[in-house]
């Protein structure tokens, strides 16, 4: 069914809106998302009934990160399941929606097989129901704690590296509480670090052609109260020349064997930059992230995303003059290259950072030691 939009009044939204939630209304359970394309003039929350609406959700970007994108597959196929809809289908259309972000497929499995495994005992599709809104719950609550540790995790880090505090982190990109279950990824350590009183400032790149950084994460930050500036992409190179950066804090979208990097667009030169610099570059992601069936960096699908998200700008309540929906930039027919990510060998990365560990240097050895020892902790 065609999405619908609800917007609460003031007095009644919470402090933090979550990016994502269930819902039981009288009509039928449904994923309220809050819609990131909107942000940040307005807080809309976009009420999905149906898997279609969530695919189209997701290509839209009104939901993304990747944790988060791990989290509404999972929820999407409960959805199917709930409303008596094919969930295979379901689970098909959700899993290819955006194919560089490993956690979209993880989440959707998790919860898929949740349901065919109740399925597969007596054949009560109801109950199968329940247990796959059971495993997206579970991957929703995991996702947060995963947040928390990632978090102090990477604070300590940060210490080791640079003892003293007083951090200016560059960030790219937005990996705050709109990408997550919990507070983020990379911006989860710096806003560690601004609580402990050790974040000098945040330099968020406003990161093309869509503008998360200067869309979300500003907004984020500003809400948390964080010292931050914004800065167009290629004025970077600037800063790291002028000694103004002392970490980089990314995050990422799938995480390959030998762990190689896709991130953004624009990460991989923030990674040269740093390491021309001699400054920490690092990545802060949930083990999920890691897609040890991905052998190398060119192995990583790398999503393709419309050409007139560079010809056109869009924002809401401005006049549409292109055909992509927002405001021309570029002559009519020009024909643009616009990968949604690329990707940042290991060589480049000062340490991954995650939930269970931290893998610094990056070698394909480690991080299939890091992932062994959490199955062995999951199963025990």
């Amino acid at each position: 069914m065609a999405d619908q939009y609800a917007q609460s009044g003031e007095d009644s939204r919470p402090t933090e809106i979550p990016a994502i939630r269930w819902e039981e209304p009288p009509e039928g359970p449904v994923v309220v998302l809050l819609d990131q394309t909107r942000l940040p003039a307005e807080e809309v929350e976009l009420v999905c009934t149906d898997a279609p609406a969530l695919v189209e959700a997701i290509r839209s970007l009104a939901v993304r990160g990747a944790p988060l994108l791990g989290i509404t597959g999972a929820y999407g196929v409960a959805l199917a399941a709930a409303r008596g809809f094919d969930v295979d289908d379901a689970a098909t259309a959700l899993a290819g929606a955006r194919p560089t972000a490993v956690n979209l497929a993880v989440g959707v499995r998790r919860a898929q097989a949740a349901y065919l495994a109740e399925l597969g005992k007596d054949g009560d599709a109801g109950q199968a129901a329940v247990a796959a809104l059971e495993a997206a719950r579970a991957l929703h609550r995991e996702d947060a704690e995963a947040s928390a540790r990632m978090a102090e995790r990477g604070l300590a880090l940060l210490d080791e590296l640079l003892p003293g505090g007083g951090h200016r982190i560059l960030t790219h990109c937005n990996t705050g509480s709109l990408v997550s279950g919990g507070e983020g990824t990379a911006f989860a350590v710096a806003l560690a670090a601004h609580r402990e009183g050790r974040l000098r400032r945040l330099w968020v790149d406003e990161t093309r052609p869509l503008l998360q950084g200067a869309r979300l994460t500003a907004y984020e930050a500003a809400r948390t109260g964080m010292a931050y500036t914004l800065l167009t992409d290629n004025a970077a190179g600037s800063l790291f020349a002028a000694g103004e950066v002392d970490a980089v804090l990314i995050g990422a979208d799938r995480i390959a064997a030998d762990g190689s990097v896709a991130n953004k667009v624009g990460s991989y030169p923030l990674a040269v930059l740093a390491r021309y610099h001699h400054v920490p570059f690092i990545v802060v992601a949930p083990l999920t992230t890691v897609d040890v069936d991905t052998a190398d960096g060119a192995s990583i699908e790398v999503e393709q995303r419309p050409g007139f998200e560079v010809t056109e700008v869009s924002a809401p309540q401005v006049p549409v003059t292109g055909p992509g929906g927002g405001v021309a930039v570029a002559p009519l027919g020009t024909q643009a290259y616009n990968p949604a990510f690329d990707v940042t060998p290991p060589e480049l990365v000062t340490a991954i950072v995650t939930e269970e560990g931290v893998v610094s240097p990056v070698t394909a050895e480690a991080l299939e030691e890091l992932v062994a020892r959490s199955r062995q902790v999951t199963i025990g």
